[in-house]
């Protein structure tokens, strides 16, 4: 068994629990809650950015290759690097 070292907050949860205190919020609000993180994480943000035409005219090529909008292809690009 993984012992942890428990900070003051979570050691107050840890009694609330043993003690029965902590009560289910419900399988509804458990969904609504979901609903609200998937939400917020799709959210779109629009940015500008300064790219040299040759590396514009580039990804544009390479959209039309795979049959992407160039536009998703950066953000798919993006996406990857920052997933890593």
């Amino acid at each position: 068994m993984k012992y942890f070292d428990l900070d003051k907050e979570e050691k107050q949860l840890l009694e609330d629990f043993e003690r029965g205190e902590l009560v289910s919020i419900g399988k509804n609000k458990i969904k609504q809650y979901q609903a609200y993180a998937a939400a917020t994480l799709n959210k779109t943000k629009n940015i500008n950015i300064r790219l040299s035409e040759k590396d514009v005219l580039k990804l544009k090529t390479k959209a039309i290759e795979t049959g992407i909008p160039y536009q998703t292809l950066v953000s798919s690009i993006l996406h990857r690097f920052v997933s890593r």
